[in-house]
């Protein structure tokens, strides 16, 4: 992960994205998103328990 600024006003939108298609994550029809004024505390919980080499987060300001 890349060091991102803290900023409390700044929203992310945070998408996990399996590396070997390139495609996000999908619960049902719609793509897993995640929003978050602490991108690099919400990318760790979403990766957690998943394989890193097989998942990546794609963090971008909402």
């Amino acid at each position: 992960m890349t060091d991102l600024p803290k900023s409390p006003r700044r929203l992310w939108s945070l998408t996990l994205i399996h590396r070997a298609t390139g495609r996000p994550h999908r619960c049902g029809d719609a793509v897993l998103t995640v929003l978050a004024r602490d991108p690099q505390l919400a990318a760790a919980e979403i990766l957690e328990g998943r394989n890193l080499a097989d998942w990546r987060v794609e963090m971008r300001p909402a």
